[in-house]
């Protein structure tokens, strides 16, 4: 048992190391290729926060591990919302663009509400609840419209973001982006077989385990982002993070996981994912309470101790 845990958390450590390893080198080469900063932050930065939750779903899918591939992305959605977006609205205040409002945090939640329409109303030829791969198709059809989105915004934006990473030569950057996939896939490894192997000898379920312990540890990344984001006073890459992580959760990691192989769904699924519906819409709400497009601390809070209450209520 002991043993299972410390490899367990050994696992979200090589996790970590190889998700910055990925960004640095990709953001080194994109510098190197004359990319702007803007676009290596919404893109290779985001997608490198959110690398160690789809390198876990791909193993996950392929293993079988139909709860702990859902677990993952619900879990993190959720830890992404309410415990990163709270403990950065009440370290600082967080100033919000009207367009992540009126855009981008909408369609985060039409990403959860195509979710559980989805998994609840689509069956495969045994009649049981699953994310087919029709369904994975139509996932990833929904992350191009983002990625499109995303696209048009970059070329009309005239913000210019400093992603503060250096720059080393070509080859180099190279081998960090090879050593940080290595160490994704060592890493996702050593998570998955652990966390499950912790999970029966507790009597915990696959669910239990996945949408709290390895969703919280894969949302490592985004924690850190934000708060580094928040403590240098950039609100924008504090929120649009999470956000960006959220819509590319569901989108296209569930998509992914969906075409490698069928995800049976589990209809105790659609509590957490109302939960989540729920703090998106008192995300959009907040919005406008208080001070205007700002989350406020006591906002914040909100979400933080809801995050909590969720975690006791699982647990109980």
């Amino acid at each position: 048992m002991v043993l299972q845990i410390l490899l367990l958390l050994l696992g979200f450590v090589i996790l970590i190391k190889g998700a910055d390893w990925l960004v640095n080198g990709s953001v080194s080469l994109a510098k190197n290729y004359r990319i702007s900063e803007l676009a290596i932050g919404l893109t290779i930065v985001a997608f490198g926060t959110s690398a160690p939750e789809l390198v876990v779903n791909i193993i996950s899918s392929i293993k079988g591990f139909n709860d702990v591939t859902l677990g993952n992305v619900v879990g993190s959605n959720l830890f992404n919302l309410m415990f990163i977006l709270g403990i950065s609205g009440i370290v600082f205040p967080l100033t919000v663009q009207i367009k992540t409002i009126w855009n981008e945090i909408p369609f985060s939640l039409l990403a959860a509400l195509i979710l559980i329409f989805l998994a609840n109303y689509t069956f495969n030829r045994q009649n049981v609840l699953s994310l087919n791969r029709a369904d994975g198709f139509i996932l990833i059809a929904f992350f191009i419209l983002f990625m499109i989105y995303i696209i048009t915004n970059l070329r009309t934006s005239k913000d210019v973001l400093d992603v503060g990473y250096k720059t080393f030569k070509p080859v180099f950057s190279s081998l960090l982006i090879i050593a940080g996939l290595t160490a994704l896939v060592i890493g996702s490894r050593l998570v998955v077989n652990n966390a499950v192997k912790v999970a029966h000898e507790f009597g915990a379920s696959e669910k239990l385990i996945g949408i709290t312990i390895v969703s919280a540890g894969t949302s490592l990344p985004e924690l850190v982002t934000s708060l580094v984001a928040v403590f240098r006073k950039n609100s924008d890459i504090a929120i649009g993070n999470v956000i960006g992580s959220n819509i590319f959760n569901i989108f296209f990691i569930l998509g992914i996981s969906s075409l490698i192989s069928p995800v049976t769904y589990n209809k105790s699924f659609n509590t957490d994912i109302l939960i989540l519906i729920i703090s998106t819409v008192l995300l959009f709400i907040f919005m406008f309470s208080g001070i205007r497009y700002k989350l406020d601390r006591w906002e914040a809070a909100i979400l933080f101790i809801g995050y909590i209450v969720y975690i006791l209520y699982l647990l109980m």
